[in-house]
């Protein structure tokens, strides 16, 4: 059994691969977007014509901005993403970290609640990170262009409830549109990627 958390849980860390960064979603959001989308247009000056520098940073600031809200509308704490190119090719994946609240009442326990937010899964399994015990969740997730889902993904979630908490729950999202094939080898290495990203993930305490 993993040792018991002591003292109030103020958060989290994780150790992100090369080339990825953090985006936070409650404060300092829009001084992460432009720093990426000014990187990002260093990356191609020499590239795109001056004439359509602009216009192109621009196209990246629009569309890292919806992803952003997307990821905000999802209680989003944090939202992580590859910016740079992994042999000539920016990985199409990304993931959140959303703190759910979902106060346990009656006789729901912690496990009810952790199998209702993973109930849509087509997998799911017993996952210990750090000293917490939760559950992890695997699915393809169809093309739904009625909801705004333009093309089909894998999604991994991690369901970890806050240690000293009364029904408050870190829940870590990924996503990825791999190569197109959802259960090839280059979907599949993304998300072993990120299950061994998981392995870093820590509770910070006071």
């Amino acid at each position: 059994m993993p040792p018991r958390q002591t003292g109030n849980t103020l958060g989290y860390t994780l150790i992100i691969p090369p080339g990825w960064t953090k985006i936070p979603l409650r404060e300092g959001t829009g001084e992460a977007i432009k720093e990426i989308c000014d990187d990002a247009a260093r990356r191609i000056a020499h590239e795109v014509p001056k004439d359509k520098l602009t216009e192109a940073r621009l196209e990246i600031h629009r569309r890292l901005s919806q992803v952003v809200r997307d990821a905000q509308r999802r209680d989003g704490l944090d939202l992580y993403i590859p910016v740079e190119p992994l042999h000539g090719r920016i990985a199409p994946a990304s993931f959140i970290v959303a703190k759910v609240a979902v106060p346990l009442k009656g006789d729901v326990s912690r496990q009810d609640v952790m199998t209702r937010l993973v109930a849509d899964f087509d997998f799911t399994e017993p996952a210990q990170v750090h000293e917490t015990v939760g559950v992890r969740g695997e699915r393809i997730v169809p093309a739904l262009p009625e909801k705004e889902i333009e093309f089909p993904s894998r999604n991994v979630d991690y369901v970890l409830p806050i240690p000293n908490s009364e029904g408050d729950w870190i829940v870590v999202s990924f996503s990825t549109l791999g190569d197109g094939d959802l259960e090839g080898v280059f979907s599949t290495l993304l998300v072993e990627l990120f299950d061994s990203l998981m392995t870093t993930f820590r509770w910070r305490t006071e």
